[in-house]
């Protein structure tokens, strides 16, 4: 009997399996297109003509989700898109959503528009990003959306901007397979309280759960960038601190590095102004507090304030820190600048920090016991150092103020002069490395610009 070749044999396993690899591809393509045709088609038509009253609080709404902050580039018109998020794998840039018909969501009804903001789903049927927070977006009230929606077509201004592609390389701006990922991740659900919350916590838990999305910064992502739990109930990884968009977003948990050593009045001074008697706001947070907290009314703020406080600290983290007498402000004004760390310091930072790195409150933050500076990581210590900022506007306080950036300086003269400060008075910080402040600064050269506005 003849034998068999090999070659035609490899060939039909060959062919074989490219047909089963068609099919399967076809098959989860298919099942994508579908899963995203069921998604979020429940959402009924608005039953009722807006009026003012509904508008209004619309644009309150509106300010509690933050809708500004990301839709407008800086110098940009107001929602028109075009800011560049940074993600793992390129830039995503922020659509148009002005009510502008061609560019922007003129022609979505109110169900096409609850049905993008709640469950990621545009007009024309395909997924949204998850740099869109609609996981935290779905717990909203039909009610609010409606009233949302109101304000949109009746108060925006339209601004004809087309919308920038995503800077992702293929394939993984392939949108199909978002559909499975809100499958696994970004299910429909509805808001539940605390277990035995009163009325004021559950408020503050649905603020900060919903449209706040304070977890989309603030807790940590999986392999496939989805945040590790939407609520306390789904997880530990709940608030307890993320690194994104090169800073880091701190745990809002009651550990030593998170929440524990402010109080609740702290917290609503810091909402309503960005700033307190020792700490500054700068970076992302700075554009929340000035388009966001800061306009929220009074009970609110305390709401939310409340809830965070009453949060339990993240397991393995540390509860309190030892006491640590302070030797650094007594070895400063003597004149006993023992490292680099210290020389520069007194170079650059004592005429605003002072020797004793308190600050002047609501003026310049302290350095010393502040939770942004002793966080374990370090990254938005570095790109405040690097880049500068500036605090925002607020109604309370009659200046805002900025602090310069020092990127002139080594690599290592920012490692020094951070170490010293994190580890100075009575902070308990590790040191850190001078590859930790290239990381940073070679992410800053590369971050994608944005598109429009004074980046045109």
């Amino acid at each position: 009997m003849k034998k068999q070749s090999a070659r035609p044999r490899a060939r039909r396993v060959f062919g074989w399996t490219v047909v089963v690899v068609a099919l399967g591809a076809a098959g989860a393509i298919g099942g994508a297109q579908w899963l995203t045709s069921l998604r979020g088609t429940e959402t009924a038509a608005m039953p009722q003509t807006p009026d003012a009253g509904m508008i209004e609080r619309g644009a309150y709404i509106a300010r509690t989700g933050d809708c500004v902050a990301c839709h407008t580039v800086p110098g940009g018109a107001p929602f028109a898109g075009g800011l560049a998020m940074q993600t793992p794998v390129g830039a995503i840039f922020s659509t148009n959503i002005t009510p502008d018909p061609e560019t922007g969501i003129g022609d979505y009804s109110y169900a096409d528009f609850a049905r993008a903001v709640k469950h990621g789903v545009r007009k024309d049927g395909t997924a949204l990003y998850p740099a869109m927070p609609y996981p935290s977006y779905a717990i909203m009230p039909e009610a609010d959306m409606q009233a949302l929606y109101a304000w949109f077509m009746a108060e925006v201004k339209p601004v004809k901007q087309a919308n920038a592609p995503a800077d992702i390389p293929w394939p993984l701006n392939m949108r199909w397979p978002l559909a499975w990922w809100q499958l696994a991740f970004a299910p429909a659900r509805d808001f539940v309280p605390p277990e035995a919350a009163d009325a004021r916590i559950a408020r503050g838990a649905y603020l900060v759960e919903g449209p706040g999305h304070c977890g989309a910064c603030h807790t940590p992502r999986g392999v496939a960038y989805e945040e590790k739990a939407l609520s306390l109930a789904d997880g530990d990884s709940y608030l307890s601190g993320a690194v994104i968009d090169g800073w880091r977003a701190k745990s809002l948990r009651g550990e030593a590095q998170g929440l524990q050593s402010w109080t609740e009045e702290e917290l609503v001074d810091f909402f309503r102004t960005g700033r307190t008697d020792k700490v500054a706001v700068f970076g992302a947070m700075a554009d929340v507090v000035e388009h966001s907290t800061q306009h929220f009314t009074q009970d609110d703020l305390q709401a939310m304030a409340a809830y965070l406080k009453q949060l339990p600290p993240a397991p393995g983290k540390l509860l309190t820190f030892p006491p640590k007498t302070d030797t650094t402000t007594a070895a400063l004004l003597d004149g006993r600048y023992d490292t680099r760390g210290a020389v520069l310091y007194m170079e650059y930072c004592v005429v605003c920090h002072q020797a004793d790195g308190k600050g002047i409150p609501r003026i310049f933050p302290a350095l010393e016991g502040n939770s942004a500076i002793f966080a374990q990581n370090p990254q938005s210590v570095i790109q405040i150092t690097l880049e500068g900022g500036r605090m925002p506007a607020n109604s309370v306080d009659v200046m805002n103020f900025a602090m310069p950036g020092f990127r002139h300086l080594s690599d290592e003269d920012i490692t020094a002069v951070i170490s010293f400060i994190r580890s100075g008075w009575t902070n308990q910080a590790p040191a850190i490395q001078a590859s930790d402040v290239t990381h940073i600064r070679e992410f800053l050269a590369n971050k994608t610009p944005n598109v429009g506005g004074q980046h045109e």
